[in-house]
């Protein structure tokens, strides 16, 4: 009871911390009028999917993306909040308090009243940026996820609160393998006797990686765990957590190991240092990589049925790329658990690592 308290806590503390900053590639500002190629058209509506938004988007309807806009929270000479719907208005500039801003490729610039832009030689940007806050289409995603871990948890709470001997019901029935699962196959083997103490953070991560990566899975279109400043910070707290926990014995195998000869001790510890760091790298990279490789190519099985509808009359190949998508789809279910799965036990592992205790009686 007490370690499902905990990592409700964690998971709210998970939530404001990986808010992400805004990554999208779609506006209207010098992208030119010359007609698309039906793969441009394929790979800007997969980018549309992937990447972060300031507004919310269901679904297209023509040219248009219908959905609803998002707050925008801006810190510049004050705090400036206003809709990202008026990025879609007229010019496309906002002026909130004199001030003029731009969405360019997802990143907000300060701009006059005709939303002018600069450009360096390699065609980026060079206009002033605002602090940006906003709550993106990611941070919605954070915030569905984290309702409905808390309220999946809040009722598998209340049934262990009845006593020992009350069987879950409803969402617990789920919820309750899952989280026997992370203690008996990844906390306990990898941490040992003090495996209490990580519980509430490895179920936290578990349960919200793999939340997300259903999600992301929905018509809905989110892709949080393909953002990789979220995985980023997942990473980052996992490695916090292993190096403040670590004892001496953690330390000592890194700067200074023990039974190995002295000249050996100085080539060694640079490279156990940069190993330090290569971890929670990892972490935060194969998790991007194949949420975000996943949606690629689910995305693209099921736009190769519009281009066959449209230009090719293979009998049977839209029934094909139909089966193809269904079967990676299952398959993308199956890598959603594995995600959330490997990233815990790594996890688990690397905080094992850094709480044993070594007997160095041998040497």
């Amino acid at each position: 009871m007490v370690n499902l308290r905990r990592a409700l806590l964690i998971l709210a503390v998970l939530l404001f911390a990986v808010n992400p900053f805004t990554t999208r590639a779609e506006e209207a500002h010098g992208h030119g009028d010359a007609p698309k190629t039906e793969a441009e058209k394929v790979n800007e509506h997969i980018q549309h999917h992937l990447q972060d938004d300031h507004y919310f988007t269901l679904f297209k309807k023509g040219k248009e993306y219908v959905g609803f806009p998002l707050p925008v929270i801006l810190i510049d000479n004050g705090l400036k909040v206003f809709s990202s719907g008026k990025f879609h208005e007229g010019n496309g500039v906002a002026e909130v308090d004199g001030q003029y801003y731009v969405n360019y490729h997802g990143k907000i610039y300060k701009t006059d009243a005709n939303g002018s832009l600069t450009f360096d030689e390699h065609h980026h940007p060079t206009n002033a940026k605002p602090w940006d806050f906003s709550i993106t289409k990611n941070v919605v995603g954070l915030m569905v996820a984290t309702l409905l871990l808390f309220w999946g948890f809040t009722s598998l709470a209340k049934t262990y609160k009845k006593g020992s001997n009350n069987l879950p019901k409803g969402v617990g029935r789920v919820l309750e393998p899952l989280v026997l699962y992370v203690r008996d196959e990844m906390a306990i083997p990898n941490i040992g006797h003090r495996y209490k103490e990580f519980m509430p953070y490895l179920l936290s991560v578990f349960f919200l990686i793999f939340t997300l990566n259903l999600l992301g899975l929905t018509p809905i279109g989110f892709n949080v765990t393909g953002n990789i400043s979220v995985t980023l910070c997942l990473a980052l707290f996992t490695f916090i957590i292993t190096n403040i926990k670590a004892n001496k014995d953690y330390w000592k195998h890194i700067f200074w190991m023990p039974g190995v000869p002295v000249p050996f001790k100085f080539v060694l510890a640079p490279i156990e240092v940069l190993g330090m760091f290569t971890k929670p790298f990892s972490l935060m990279l194969r998790l991007f990589a194949n949420i975000t490789a996943g949606h690629s190519v689910v995305m693209g099985l099921i736009a190769i049925v519009y281009l066959f509808q449209r230009e090719l009359t293979i009998p049977g190949s839209i029934g094909v790329s139909m089966l193809l998508t269904l079967v990676l789809f299952f398959l993308e279910l199956l890598v959603a658990f594995l995600q959330a799965f490997i990233f815990t036990m790594l996890s688990s592992l690397f905080i094992g690592m850094a709480v044993e205790e070594h007997s160095h009686d041998h040497h």
